[in-house]
């Protein structure tokens, strides 16, 4: 599967759901990340997601790409919304873990992310590790 196939809707286009209970922390997400967060691939196309139901949803019909999940949510952490994506599927897509301490990295790899940033973004590292997540051919959707 390539990542860079994009969605069936329009193969230029790569969709993120990106989930927090916080309006600010997905502000904070998407401002960081852009909408290309690099040359050489599609444009993203985000969705808000303020609980699980909205990522597990997203998955379950092949809606997702990537997921940029809050460590903190509430009153499911993004942890645990990335462990539950990577046991319960056979070609999960690539997740990442934002957390707001840089010692709760290990929670976060535990949880099985794909890669973690911590808060506050830097713009320039969220768009490189979502680049090169993206890049690193992590199982997505087919479009």
């Amino acid at each position: 599967m390539s990542t860079a196939a994009g969605s069936a809707s329009d193969p230029r286009t790569l969709d993120v759901v990106v989930m927090s209970h916080r309006p600010e922390v997905r502000e904070a997400v998407m401002a960081a990340v852009g909408r290309r967060p690099a040359r050489d691939l599609p444009r993203l196309r985000f969705r808000e997601a303020d609980g699980i139901a909205d990522v597990l949803g997203a998955a379950d019909a092949g809606e997702l790409d990537l997921a940029v999940l809050d460590g903190e949510a509430q009153p499911t952490g993004g942890m645990g919304v990335c462990r539950q994506l990577k046991n319960e599927s056979d070609d999960p897509a690539p997740v990442i873990v934002v957390v707001r301490r840089e010692d709760d990295r290990w929670l976060a790899t535990w949880s099985q992310a794909d890669a973690v940033l911590v808060q506050p973004l830097d713009p320039v590292t969220a768009a490189r590790t979502v680049a090169d997540v993206l890049r690193a051919g992590v199982p997505a959707r087919q479009g």
